[in-house]
């Protein structure tokens, strides 16, 4: 398996709207609609462009991975890395071949795509999202 290029960087926060100032306005990203993916119970806004992107993260309910995840921490924090794979579904099968411990076995709608993620476990505690290239909403090369 050969990994694509980095497609972003999550940022798990409390809300949005209180941290999107510092990487609009501040460090002058330009920043995305805010999207609610109410199945995975967050909401998420993409900042940046093609050479860097970053995805702020929102919990919607108190119960979810990414709640429990934001309540453990009170402050923005690295949540996940996502890179780019040509055919998820044949990437997944390949790492579960390999004995690694995945989220997802199969590929699942996100905010921009098909994605699936690798268990923290299976890298040593990094949280993994992996997008299908092909399924990109907007073409990244």
């Amino acid at each position: 398996m050969k990994l694509g290029p980095l497609h972003h960087v999550a940022i798990a926060v409390p809300r949005i709207e209180e941290a999107l100032p510092f990487f609009r306005d501040t460090l002058g990203l330009a920043a995305d609609r805010i999207r609610e993916l109410p199945d995975q119970h967050v909401r998420v806004v993409f900042l940046g462009d093609a050479k860097g992107r970053i995805e702020l993260i929102q919990p919607t309910d108190s119960e979810s991975g990414v709640a429990t995840f934001v309540a453990e921490r009170a402050k923005p924090t690295l949540h996940h890395v996502c890179y780019l794979v040509d055919d998820l579904a044949v990437v997944l099968d390949s790492l579960a071949g390999d004995g690694v411990e995945l989220i997802d076995r199969a590929p699942r709608r996100g905010a921009e795509g098909m994605v699936a993620f690798i268990h923290p476990r299976a890298s040593g505690g990094v949280l993994i999202e992996l997008i299908d290239r092909a399924s990109l909403r907007d073409s990244i090369p």
